[in-house]
């Protein structure tokens, strides 16, 4: 089973300053101290071909459902990684030693005074009988941490 997240976050600005802000390590440690993460750490590499943005954090597990936290433990780390190409990217993010997926893509696309990026993602956990919960908690979650990034984003633009 897969569970699909389609996602839209809308900025107002133009696409250099956009994608300018999307590829800035400091704009992705905003959103990881926004989000209220325990531990974080982010890169932004550069070669020929893509900019690469990778976002690792931490989080406590506090108010997961409790299958869920039999699973994950006390704290949940994450790894977000990002291939650029212009305005286009493969998203992946993992939970390290945890069974499952998760894979997608973030595109930028102009809409007059505005630029709206918009995320697919495809969760899959191959956990027996709870598989399909656990990928649910996960979507939300993602869902919850773009909303905020969102909301960090236009902050920043407008400031």
């Amino acid at each position: 089973m897969t569970t699909h997240i389609s996602h839209s976050m809308t900025y107002n600005g133009d696409m250099e300053t956009v994608r300018a802000m999307v590829l800035d390590k400091g704009f992705r440690e905003e959103v990881c101290e926004a989000q209220r993460v325990l531990r974080h750490e982010v890169s932004v590499t550069e070669d020929a071909e893509a900019t690469i943005v990778r976002v690792e954090q931490v989080q406590g597990a506090a108010g997961l459902p409790s299958f869920a936290t039999k699973l994950v433990g006390e704290e949940i780390t994450i790894i977000r990684t990002e291939t650029w190409r212009g305005v286009y990217a493969d998203v992946e993010v993992v939970i390290p030693g945890k069974p499952g997926e998760i894979r997608g893509t973030a595109t930028l696309v102009e809409d007059g005074a505005s630029i709206t990026e918009d995320v697919e993602l495809d969760v899959n956990v191959r956990i027996p009988l709870v598989g399909g919960k656990v990928e649910k908690l996960i979507a939300d979650m993602l869902i919850k941490a773009l909303n905020k990034e969102e909301k960090v984003g236009c902050a920043r633009l407008s400031s």
